[in-house]
């Protein structure tokens, strides 16, 4: 069985956990920054590839910015080109602005 944990710590820098069976089976980099969570690093242990983690993660990762009116920004590869590839599902969090 599946379960994800937000683990940040005290300067709100930390992880989004993915654990299957309680072994840790991925996570995502995460902060968060000014009021909106940065995600800079989605990884997915080898044992595990394949079986639709990093969107479990990336689902739980929308769910918890839609959850406390955050955007995110995404600087990780993955969550950045998921957030491209599907603008209308993640347009109510997605923080466009660029410097």
């Amino acid at each position: 069985m599946e379960r994800t944990e937000i683990v940040l710590d005290k300067n709100q820098r930390g992880e989004l956990q993915l654990f299957s069976n309680e072994k840790k089976a991925g996570l995502m980099s995460i902060a968060i920054i000014d009021g909106r969570l940065v995600v800079y690093h989605t990884e997915v242990d080898e044992a595990f590839e394949g079986r639709g983690f990093a969107k479990i993660l990336l689902e739980k990762l929308v769910s918890y910015a839609r959850e406390n009116a955050m955007n995110i920004v995404p600087l990780c590869p993955y969550v950045n080109a998921q957030f491209h590839r599907h603008p209308d599902t993640y347009d109510d969090v997605w923080f466009k602005k660029t410097v």
